[in-house]
């Protein structure tokens, strides 16, 4: 097969680019909390209102079990803005629009001197962002009600220095490339055996929380539990291609086809996960566990250590499989020429069975760690890092597990990294994809892509 060839005749390579760059442009400025389509709220002050709505933050500030007064908290996320005043009695309240995650603030120029919010007294599961004591990022439970009462201290204010911060959160977008990459893989090796672009891969995620989760409530030790998570997620991928994407590709149906089938059994699929657990967040055994391991400026969590271990580990085994053994180098036939795979001798509908039962596993336990890196097992989890995963995919080229393990962590450490660069924290999942379009702009067949023929 010859080079790609795209069809650009007349038009400069310029004008290709720079439409590009207007486009990611345009996405940052919509996804922006002042865009045309954020809603924001007007700070709130002691003599003003804000637009009341169901659902809301509150809680009251005390220090030396004395009210606080005069205390400006802010909260930032889903692109809206907002920010009240503690009364009199320490209270305060902001209301949001929606259930979201959001980064709440407190503003420490408007404390007493000498005194912090006491990381010692946070509730239960609330770990301050990194650099400060009085950011947290926050989320509802089952109500549409979050009570965050904060406690004061007496204490040094920490500064963290930029390089310190970019340490931090480099090793934190190691971590969330690394788990990305057990769901990137599993869609790369589907792809490139079956052609088909699999939108329900996110409830394969879900999945494998929604099982960790009734494991680990029967008083199951997590160490046993991924096990478990494995075997019924292989068993999942196992069922799903035995009793619907064998069949349908026995009756030949077409890729576009068979990618509606995938969306239309991800939202059934999904509302199903809502009706049997609800609405709300549930944690894991041991969520939010405190980033008590230092190295220098990087601190991390045990949870942290042992989600990139296994992450590794897994990854790991799956090269091995894939350049070793007789199944694995099936699959990079398939993957290369599907016809002169079965030409030869190979069983490509076997072969593709075990792609379905490693993939489904693999996103299983990356929906564990998922659930531990944003603490929370929920319904629609796994469809928040679709749009990343296919990203991930797609820029380290379709169709090759290497690739996407390489797209994974380019895209785990951009997202992370982002805020540091002044992007706001609702728009950081924006910014991975607006560097996806501009590289695809200059590589269309992705990092690790092969070149082929259009046409």
């Amino acid at each position: 097969m010859g080079p790609t060839t795209v069809a650009t005749r007349g038009i400069p390579r310029w004008v290709v680019v720079l439409a590009g760059v207007l486009m990611a442009a345009a996405m940052l400025f919509l996804s922006s909390p002042s865009g045309a389509f954020a809603s924001a709220s007007a700070p709130d002050t002691p003599g003003g209102d804000q637009e009341q709505t169901e659902f809301y933050f509150g809680g009251v500030i005390t220090f030396d079990g004395e009210p606080v007064a005069d205390v400006v908290i802010s909260v930032d996320g889903g692109g809206f803005e907002a920010e009240t005043i503690t009364d009199a009695e320490g209270k305060w309240r902001l209301y949001v629009p929606e259930k979201d995650e959001y980064t709440l603030v407190v503003d420490e120029d408007t404390l007493p001197d000498g005194v912090i919010v006491d990381p010692a007294q946070l509730p239960e599961g609330m770990q301050p962002n990194s650099g400060t004591t009085a950011s947290f990022d926050v989320e509802f439970g089952a109500t549409g009600t979050k009570i965050v009462n904060l406690f004061l201290g007496e204490g040094e204010r920490l500064t963290t220095s930029f390089w310190d911060q970019f340490s931090e959160r480099l090793i934190s977008g190691v971590n969330f490339g690394l788990l990305l990459a057990l769901a990137a893989v599993g869609v790369s090796l589907i792809f490139g055996t079956t052609g088909l672009t699999n939108f329900a891969h996110a409830e394969m995620l879900t999945f494998g929380a929604i099982i960790a989760l009734v494991f680990a409530n029967m008083g199951l030790p997590m160490w046993l539990v991924i096990p478990i998570v494995i075997v019924f997620g292989a068993a999942f991928g196992w069922a799903l291609d035995a009793g619907l994407w064998r069949p349908l590709r026995r009756k030949g149906l077409g890729l576009v086809q068979l990618m509606i089938v995938s969306i239309g059994l991800s939202l059934a699929v999904r509302y199903t996960y809502q009706f049997f657990i609800g609405g709300g967040t549930y944690q894991l055994p041991g969520a939010g566990a405190p980033r008590d391991i230092r190295v220098g400026p990087i601190a991390v969590s045990w949870i942290d250590l042992l989600s990139m271990g296994i992450s590794i580990v897994l990854l790991l085994t799956v090269a091995f499989w894939l350049l070793r053994t007789r199944i694995g180098k099936a699959t990079r036939a398939i993957s290369d020429n599907p016809g002169l795979a079965a030409a030869s001798g190979i069983n490509v509908d076997r072969v593709i069975r075990i792609v379905w039962v490693l993939s489904a596993s693999l996103a299983a336990v990356a929906g564990i760690l998922w659930a531990y890196f944003r603490p929370g097992v929920k319904w629609d989890m796994g469809v928040q890092v679709l749009l990343l995963i296919f990203a991930a995919v797609t820029l380290g080229g379709l169709g090759t597990a290497f690739g996407a393990l390489i797209g994974s962590l380019i895209v785990g450490i951009l997202v992370e990294l982002s805020t540091l660069l002044g992007i706001p924290p609702d728009m950081k999942y924006v910014g991975a994809l607006a560097v996806l379009i501009i590289i695809l702009l200059v590589r269309p067949q992705g990092l690790l892509g092969r070149k082929e023929r259009l046409g």
